[in-house]
């Protein structure tokens, strides 16, 4: 391909991307030069890692540090959520609670779900993918709202196990 530059800096580059990794049948793209590095995988359950510049990530600087008299560890979790088993989600996206708006949600609170069913989707650059619950059990709480973004290892979910 010789030394072509190639500059990931638009979502409709990253779709264009993902339609080389289907049209050629790739399972990974790894592009990086000086200034950025895009690593994109198919097929796995491994999430997808986009590295930004270099002046985008050093604008990210640690979060300042808590006022005074706040306290300095996160507090326990609510022993209402001991024992139950968190859906996390396994890439950045859009959540959906259906397969479209007409349908009805996969899952609400109190539905019994096995370790395949799917629980919700999670959107992507114009791809679709079912979540499934992974475990048996209870939904006992929907964490997120219909058509917000989530990022990857959110909490969707929990569920009181079988």
């Amino acid at each position: 391909m010789g030394n072509a530059v190639i500059r990931v800096d638009s979502l409709e580059t990253l779709t264009d991307l993902v339609k080389l990794m289907k049209k050629f049948d790739l399972t990974e793209i790894d592009l990086s030069d000086d200034a950025e590095s895009v690593l994109l995988r198919r097929g796995s359950s491994q999430p997808v890692m986009l590295q930004a510049p270099a002046p985008v990530a050093a604008a990210q600087a640690p979060a300042p540090a808590a006022p005074a008299g706040a306290p300095a560890t996160p507090a326990p979790p609510k022993d209402e959520d001991a024992g139950l088993h968190a859906i996390t989600s396994p890439m950045v996206g859009t959540f959906y609670t259906a397969a479209d708006p007409e349908s009805p949600p996969f899952v609400k609170p109190g539905v019994d779900v096995t370790a395949d069913s799917t629980v919700c989707i999670v959107e992507a650059m114009k791809v679709f993918s079912e979540i499934k619950a992974e475990c048996s059990g209870v939904i006992e709480k929907v964490l997120v709202k219909n058509a917000e973004p989530v990022e990857f290892g959110q909490k969707l979910f929990l569920v009181r196990p079988d």
